[in-house]
């Protein structure tokens, strides 16, 4: 497995994939069994210095012509417009080497070599959040999903920034040695196997508030705090003191979706944070979010998630279902 390094490439793009293998070679030694050749790599080898400023030892990829190569991983930068402009060697190789590998992933902006490699052409895809228009715009052919931890395509995946990347790599540990060696890992870095599909990069409460001096900062708040309420738009617009009719239209222009969808994302997320920190059973989670009942919960999980609260709350094992 060799793990591509480039000047300024981030730190924990790399870091944070390697250990997750580094522990599962660990499990699998255990068992007898053998583990992941992990190798960190660059165009020339010797010393790379990444984004943070930490220097890295780097091995040749000249050395690795004549070996077989399973897995190839390639992080991300912050700076990977600038990346992209040094990288036309890097390219080449990784267009030419992941024609032969088992399979290439990137982490976080490491989708724009990939994309640069023409390995997403016509293929969805994902990179950080703040990266999606950017990679639209500088590859149109590739479908982006705004919302994913991270995506397979055939030989190819991606994933969402920075941390989404140790998601991806429990998704190919379990991949090559089963789910008990991913639980495994998933342990040991306290993070939890695997991030429900649909689940967004980031908090909902975040994305509404992403205006600078939004005129509902201060609705939101008041939303979060009393989600066991009925909050009817007539409820909402008398706090802005605005009529329905008026609070509505100006609301989904500022914020792009209904009131109604707001309140209900807010609920969702506020029900998901309990079922990941409380042990309070499902229906009390549905009542104080304002679900009223565990079915409309449950059917709000499945539109927006498409996951139960219940198979949700699995993902969690130091919490009791």
């Amino acid at each position: 497995m060799l793990f591509l390094a480039f000047p300024d490439v981030g730190l924990l793009d790399m870091t944070g994939p390697q250990t997750a293998f580094w522990s599962a070679s660990c499990c699998m030694q255990k068992q007898g069994y053998p583990g992941y050749v992990l190798q960190t790599v660059s165009l020339e080898g010797g010393i790379i210095q990444t984004a943070e400023g930490m220097a890295i030892q780097t091995t040749a990829l000249a050395e690795f012509a004549d070996v077989e190569i399973h897995t190839i991983i390639v992080p991300g930068s912050p700076f990977i417009v600038d990346v992209l402009g040094k990288s036309a060697n890097l390219v080449e190789w990784l267009s030419r080497t992941a024609a032969v590998a088992n399979r290439t992933a990137a982490v976080c902006t490491g989708t724009f070599l990939l994309a640069e490699a023409n390995l997403l052409r016509g293929k969805r895809a994902v990179t950080h959040w703040a990266f999606c228009d950017l990679l639209k715009e500088r590859f149109p052919t590739v479908e982006i999903d705004r919302d994913a931890i991270f995506i397979q395509e055939d030989t190819v995946w991606t994933s969402a920034g920075v941390t989404a990347g140790i998601d991806l790599s429990l998704a190919l540990i379990e991949e090559d040695c089963g789910r008990d060696v991913a639980m495994h890992v998933a342990r040991e870095l306290v993070v939890f196997l695997k991030r429900p599909g649909g689940q967004a990069q980031f908090s909902k409460l975040l994305q509404l508030q992403e205006q600078d001096g939004s005129a509902f900062d201060d609705l939101h708040l008041w939303i979060m705090d009393n989600l066991d309420k009925s909050l009817t738009v007539e409820m909402l617009a008398q706090r802005v003191n605005m009529s329905p009719r008026n609070f509505s239209r100006m609301y989904k222009q500022e914020a792009g979706r209904t009131p109604a969808k707001a309140v209900e994302i807010l609920r969702l997320e506020a029900a998901r944070r309990l079922l990941e920190d409380s042990e309070l059973n499902i229906d009390q989670i549905a009542r104080m979010c304002g679900f009223g009942d565990e079915e409309r919960m449950r059917i709000t999980f499945q539109r927006n998630l498409a996951i139960s609260p219940r198979d949700y709350r699995k993902q969690f094992p130091h919490i009791k279902s």
